[in-house]
């Protein structure tokens, strides 16, 4: 039996008919178009599908779409405004922490949620936050100074 609810994605508040059992990253892709969520190993292993919900980063293929309802979800699609890039999505492209681009969504969504909380986070903070995220094309060194120079 499918359900409506009512979530706020991005600033902007969505009513989604859906059925009980799919994900929020099912709604957000294939209902509401937002294909900068990825969808990698389906299992909350590699941290590719990533948002921000209430403040807090998730694993969007692990949250049922029906337990967002009145939630403040962020996708990567939010973070730039008035054409302009985020600040750590600039300091992900000036460092070099962007390869093949697949795990970048999560990782900057994992990353603003520690800056967020920590404006300035030790370095073992930041690889403690981006834990979860799994990149394949970098050593993350690159990715962690990202993350540090947009936290000082």
């Amino acid at each position: 039996m499918k359900r409506m609810i009512d979530i706020n994605i991005n600033g902007e508040p969505y009513r989604v008919e859906i059925e009980p059992q799919r994900t929020l990253l099912e709604v957000l892709r294939e209902d509401l178009g937002l294909t900068g969520t990825k969808e990698a190993c389906g299992a909350g292993n590699c941290g590719s599908c990533t948002v921000i919900m209430d403040g807090k980063p998730v694993l969007s293929c692990l949250v049922l779409a029906v337990e967002s309802q009145g939630k403040n979800i962020l996708t990567i699609e939010g973070l730039a405004k008035d054409g302009r890039l985020h600040p750590l999505q600039e300091a992900f492209i000036e460092h070099g922490a962007i390869q093949c681009g697949f795990c970048t969504p999560g990782m900057i969504l994992s990353a603003k949620a520690l800056l967020d909380e920590t404006p300035h986070p030790t370095e073992g903070k930041v690889r403690s936050a981006i834990a979860g995220n799994i990149c394949r094309c970098t050593g993350y060194a690159k990715i962690v100074e990202a993350i540090m120079a947009e936290g000082r």
